[in-house]
């Protein structure tokens, strides 16, 4: 597994030197400006995205296997098994939380979040990472947030506030899959949520006859979030797939969501 760090880490102290100069890894003062480039927009399905996503596996495997000479049709099956998903680790020093990330997805840079990977394929298919600010609110624990029920209502929120929309005949549907909280091995306290949202959009949202507006389902989509409290901060760290993906990826994307850390600073 790669390690990636923030570039914000290996640059000297600017003009907030630390306790431990000496330090390789210690924090700067500034962070680097994110260039605005527009995140991509996706026009596949969420059926053909789950297509991609199978032949490009496809694909992956078979360039495996005819790289070998012999693989007999009895160990073909074992081979598919004991493939394994190649994970990076992102690092971020400066603001104290890590992540590990499927080794093929891109940064995408001025996406609004302090950091945004994607799926290079499926557009639709992201994780990103965002954390409140010490000056405007002081968390001390993530019981400042109530249960994890409680938390995962807030997440809902915000949410479908993200996604509020001023087209006419659109119409959004999320549920609460599901809430919890875990110990993780660094001692810390992390709340998990998983959220559906499906949206349906009119076929003819001008027509005059209920009967012409028919609702169609435009995506339907899994959204998953861990939280954490360190630094007096909230962060969270927040991944979206399309549904028929997650089915085929979950046990990556939740090896992903299960490595977030948030680290003092």
């Amino acid at each position: 597994m790669e390690t990636l760090l923030s570039p914000r880490s290996l640059s000297p102290p600017l003009t907030k030197p630390t306790s431990n100069p000496s330090s390789f890894f210690r924090p700067i003062s500034a962070k680097f400006p994110k260039p605005e480039s527009p995140v991509p927009k996706n026009c596949l399905t969420d059926t053909k995205q789950a297509c991609v996503v199978g032949s490009r596996r496809r694909s992956m495997m078979m360039g495996l296997f005819m790289s070998s000479l012999m693989v007999s049709e009895s160990n073909l099956e074992t081979a598919f098994a004991l493939t394994p998903s190649v994970f990076r680790e992102y690092i971020d020093t400066f603001d104290g939380y890590s992540f590990k990330y499927p080794q093929n997805w891109i940064q995408v840079r001025g996406a609004g979040a302090d950091i945004f990977f994607r799926d290079p394929i499926v557009l639709d298919e992201n994780l990103s990472v965002e954390f409140s600010s010490p000056s405007s609110s002081k968390y001390t624990s993530l019981e400042d947030l109530g249960s994890p029920e409680e938390a995962g209502k807030r997440v809902l929120r915000q949410y479908l506030t993200e996604f509020m929309s001023t087209r006419l005949g659109v119409r959004r549907e999320a549920n609460i899959l599901n809430t919890s909280s875990r110990v993780a091995d660094d001692g810390k306290l992390y709340y998990q949520v998983e959220v559906n949202i499906k949206s349906y959009a009119n076929n003819n949202e001008l027509a005059v006859m209920p009967q012409d507006r028919v609702a169609r389902l435009e995506w339907n989509r899994r959204y998953l979030a861990v939280l954490g409290v360190e630094n007096n901060r909230l962060y969270s760290i927040r991944l979206q797939t399309p549904e028929r993906v997650f089915q085929e990826e979950e046990k990556d994307l939740r090896r992903v969501m299960d490595s977030f850390r948030v680290e003092k600073i």
